[in-house]
């Protein structure tokens, strides 16, 4: 799956990937009316991944429906929708909106983007919030409801129960990581919010951890992203129970990644003699490490 955010809405990759090879599309957030975001610059480059802040910039949820959906349909896109709010209510419209739009096959709740001061990471850094966005969602929609979870906790286990209790159908995990880059010639922030989400691979061991306690901790699906870059990362969530993965900073790097990724995986399971991809969830064995380098 393309992480909301780092794919647009997918019709501005649809000339070179077939959007009806991934396993879904998830849109950059909406929210109900049109949003601008933050000025510029709101990505830098750091070692081993990007921050960014751009502050959900998008075009709200009526153009969606009216302007990318049906492309995205006429493209055979499975497509996920990631839902904004400042409040309850606005999740719960917005989310009401796509259940009457035909070609949403699903809504993921962004209730932690680090990088806006209102609603959103309110809601996900705490437990009474998490449950009660999921549950107003899951009043007025009868499409799997996926809240994103951050890992700006503690304990990340603990809101996927809260979310699996308020009816959520998957949980999705990790969001960015809150982080600040300083331009030691001005000695100020390099993006324009100051602070941003942190992704790509420095990220990506404490997501597969995180990923793997949620599994442990519920029921429902859990679909896994923080810093894959190829076939091996996204086998690696699926070993520590990712039933989906989702790939985001890799598009910037490589808008062709699609293809490996899905190539490779494919590649490991007739090496290893694995039937079905499902197969591999969840199987990581935790009382022996591995001797290889």
């Amino acid at each position: 799956m393309s992480a909301s955010g780092c794919f647009g809405y997918g019709v501005e990759y649809a000339d070179m990937v077939d959007l009806s090879s991934l396993g879904a599309v998830v849109v950059k957030g909406l929210f109900l009316a049109e949003r601008q975001g933050h000025p510029a610059p709101r990505i830098v480059e750091t070692p081993a991944g990007m921050i960014n802040a751009i502050g959900l910039q998008g075009i709200g949820v009526h153009r969606f429906v009216a302007e990318k959906l049906p492309e995205l349909r006429a493209r055979g896109a499975t497509t996920v929708v990631n839902v904004c709010g400042t409040t309850i209510d606005e999740y719960a419209e917005v989310s009401r909106i796509l259940a009457d739009a035909e070609g949403v096959a699903a809504i993921e709740l962004n209730i932690s983007c680090p990088n806006i001061k209102e609603g959103g990471i309110q809601f996900g850094c705490s437990l009474h919030g998490t449950h009660d966005v999921v549950r107003a969602v899951r009043r007025v929609t009868s499409l799997p409801v996926i809240p994103k979870l951050t890992p700006n906790v503690t304990d990340p286990a603990s809101f996927a129960r809260a979310a699996e209790e308020a009816g959520a159908d998957a949980v999705s995990l990790v969001n960015t990581f809150l982080a600040l880059a300083i331009d030691v010639e001005t000695r100020r922030p390099k993006i324009s919010n100051g602070m941003g989400g942190l992704s790509g691979p420095a990220i990506r061991p404490i997501a597969v951890r995180m990923v793997y306690e949620c599994r442990e901790a519920v029921r429902i699906p859990v679909v896994g992203m923080g810093g894959i870059m190829d076939a091996r990362d996204a086998i690696e969530f699926m070993i520590a129970g990712a039933t989906a993965v989702q790939v985001g900073t890799a598009n910037f790097v490589d808008p062709l990644v699609w293809a490996k990724v899905i190539g490779g995986i494919r590649d490991y399971m007739c090496r290893h003699r694995v039937a079905r991809a499902s197969d591999l969830v969840g199987t990581v064995d935790m009382r022996s490490p591995s001797h290889k380098a």
